[in-house]
């Protein structure tokens, strides 16, 4: 048995909150486009932490964040596919069997 403690993985395991490089290991993503995405205010949220201000992530709003984006997909959202909508027609147009 070594007399030294074995090396974490990257992402905290329970942390509550995630730097930008863990958060972006644990959406399968790059910092950068987690940093595109803070710019252009879209993505999960997140906020400024300590004196540094480092950009943090919370754990629980990285899954709601990832909830809600199941649900806007009409794949997984089956009440948003536009192959369950009936068909509209123009008015004064007939509609062709």
């Amino acid at each position: 048995m070594p007399a030294y403690p074995l090396a974490a993985p990257s992402v905290a395991v329970g942390a509550a909150f995630l730097n930008v490089k863990d958060a972006a290991e644990y959406l399968g993503l790059s910092p950068h486009t987690l940093y595109v995405w803070r710019h252009r205010r879209l993505g999960p949220p997140s906020f400024r932490m300590g004196p540094r201000g480092r950009v943090m992530y919370r754990r629980e709003a990285l899954n709601a964040w990832i909830r809600e984006q199941e649900q806007a997909d009409s794949r997984c959202n089956t009440a948003l596919s536009p192959l369950n909508t009936p068909h509209h027609y123009r008015s004064g147009s007939t509609a062709v069997a």
